[in-house]
């Protein structure tokens, strides 16, 4: 099978046309699945509080965060996905928090026990997790699983600026993600990178460099790109609510895409061109739109301008 992504009528390379031509036009969807893990940087071991823009119930969908067990919300989450998209096989997707903060002999069991949930059907296994919660032992673990899944590794980058990563608390530093993504060289494991563009004091040159820095690692095949939204129960929210600070509008987020898009790399494939949280949990920007609609709103902008990734990649070595 070619699993060679082309670029699509888009005009970039979107998930949803790799996932179809990798699996033979089947619907492929995502099943989330909350593993009760917590993160270095809230558990007291490099921080409380989290990232100063994370509350993690915005990033996980309601029924994951209710589910009583791994395996309920494995078969709630397929039939779901069933009934409502369609979906032929499924990803098994570790998302909420750090999710190889924990010993292998921990790690192992969990995995199993979701990737034994309607195996005949899964045909991916994805994990989230941060940069210093990997180790030569745990990829060896996850790629122990690469002869019968197609396994990725999520992992949040989310600036490649130190300054910025302290100011929000992250707990590591550019260079822990850069010694990550070495590991995975040669790996048969696909590195998904997570990215958030609109810190109020970068740039858009310094957002721009991002994937000038993105596009330095053969081993990035997936990005996913976020722009700064404020929500409740972050640290970040707290100051916002006292003190509004700029962000983006979705026209001018749109235009910050249509000048990236060109400069990525044409291999990499796009997961996601914005995240958004749930409305309850939203204190800003509030775009007036739902989801599909702001993702129209970014495709029909992208195709109008004639905006086609990679037009102008150079393959340079980019340095900080």
């Amino acid at each position: 099978m070619n699993n060679t992504p082309t670029t699509a009528a888009k005009g970039y390379q979107n998930y949803g046309a790799y996932l179809r031509k990798k699996y033979n036009n089947q619907r492929v969807y995502k099943v989330i699945v909350d593993g009760g893990f917590s993160c270095p940087n809230r558990d007291g071991n490099k921080g409380y509080g989290g990232c100063t823009y994370c509350n993690v119930d915005s990033f996980t969908p309601e029924i994951s965060r209710t589910a009583l067990t791994m395996k309920k919300q494995l078969i709630e989450g397929m039939e779901r996905a069933k009934n409502h998209y369609k979906a032929d096989k499924f990803i098994v997707y570790f998302q909420p928090n750090s999710n190889t903060y924990a010993p292998v002999s921990i790690l192992k069991p969990m995995y199993d026990e979701a990737l034994s949930v309607n195996t005949e059907k899964v045909v991916g296994f994805s994990v989230g997790t941060r940069p210093d919660c990997i180790d030569a032992e745990k990829v060896a673990l996850l790629e122990s699983y690469c002869d019968r899944f197609d396994v990725d590794l999520e992992m949040g980058m989310e600036s490649i600026y130190d300054e910025t990563l302290e100011q929000i608390n992250r707990g590591c530093s550019h260079s822990e993600f850069i010694k990550t993504v070495e590991l995975l060289k040669d790996s048969p494991i696909d590195l998904c990178v997570h990215t958030v563009f609109g810190f109020p004091w970068e740039t858009r040159e310094m957002m721009l460099n991002y994937i000038h820095e993105i596009n330095r690692f053969p081993q990035i095949k997936f990005v996913k790109f976020h722009h700064l939204h404020i929500v409740e129960g972050s640290i970040m929210g707290v100051k916002y609510k006292r003190e509004p600070f700029k962000l983006f509008t979705l026209e001018e987020y749109t235009d910050l895409l249509c000048e990236l898009i060109p400069l990525l790399r044409p291999d990499i494939v796009i997961q996601r061109l914005f995240g958004i949280s749930d409305w309850d949990l939203l204190i800003a920007p509030n775009w007036g739109l739902k989801k599909t609609q702001i993702q129209s709103y970014m495709e029909q902008e992208i195709e109008r301008r004639g905006i086609v990734q990679g037009s102008l990649y150079k393959e340079a070595e980019f340095r900080l």
